[in-house]
């Protein structure tokens, strides 16, 4: 009887093809992370300086205040977070609220130098307020879909900031292939920094979380991965 079904690899290439693809697969996402900072006329050493400072800085976080928590507010054992149930944490009397420096301070810092940039090349005041509009368009939008989460903080659907962070960079960057991902970029850190965290500070006291960090969770968080893929795909 014929054999139909066989295996064309030896147990050790398949081992090694499979141990290839997991260390592959984050080389290729730094690649594209990369790829998104180019465009927005990084240089190699200012690439590696910033992912190195975006992976460390993911695990700083700078206290900058205390919220009282509203026992009220948290009432259930169990939330719904993406369709899924997930055990809340036991309630915090108090919600100490940081800044991440990864997800948080290196994405405002590329978005002032990116200014500066762009105001060395001459653009006049019209990119700016694209820039401003992007920014206050992008905030309004996810403030709309963020919200407070018990036990976790503050939650935004992964897809909103980014993609109107890109139909931002597309439609005030009239075309211009060096003004469209920097609009994105800082539309999307900015805008999402402002609607899903700033704008919401007043509400961590439902979270119950003895910490809510402004930035997320840090490197790869939605502010950080927003810019990135707003800047790349604009």
């Amino acid at each position: 009887m014929h054999r139909y079904f066989f295996n064309p690899f030896s147990i050790i290439i398949l081992i090694f093809l499979i141990l290839a693809l997991i260390f592959l697969l984050p080389l290729i996402f730094l690649g594209i992370i990369g790829s998104a900072l180019s465009r927005l006329g990084f240089g190699p050493a200012g690439v590696i300086l910033i992912l190195f400072g975006s992976i460390i800085g993911s695990f700083i976080n700078i206290p900058v205040a205390k919220i009282k928590s509203n026992p009220t507010a948290f009432k259930v054992p169990h939330g719904l977070l993406m369709n899924r149930y997930y055990r809340v944490s036991d309630f915090s009397t108090e919600t100490v609220v940081a800044v991440n420096f990864g997800g948080a301070v290196i994405p405002v810092l590329i978005s002032i130098i990116l200014l500066f940039r762009m105001m060395s090349m001459g653009y006049d005041s019209g990119l700016y307020i694209s820039v401003l509009v992007a920014v206050l368009l992008v905030a309004f939008v996810t403030n709309r879909f963020a919200g407070p989460v018990q036990g976790v903080g503050i939650v935004t659907p992964f897809f909103v900031p980014p993609l109107c962070a890109l139909l931002c960079g597309i439609v005030f960057g009239w075309g211009d292939s060096l003004a469209a991902p920097v609009i994105a970029y800082i539309g999307g850190t900015m805008g999402t920094l402002a609607g899903a965290d700033l704008l919401n500070l007043k509400r961590l006291g439902e979270i119950g979380a003895p910490v809510a960090s402004i930035g997320g969770a840090g490197t790869f968080d939605g502010v950080f991965l927003t810019g990135i893929i707003a800047a790349l795909l604009a």
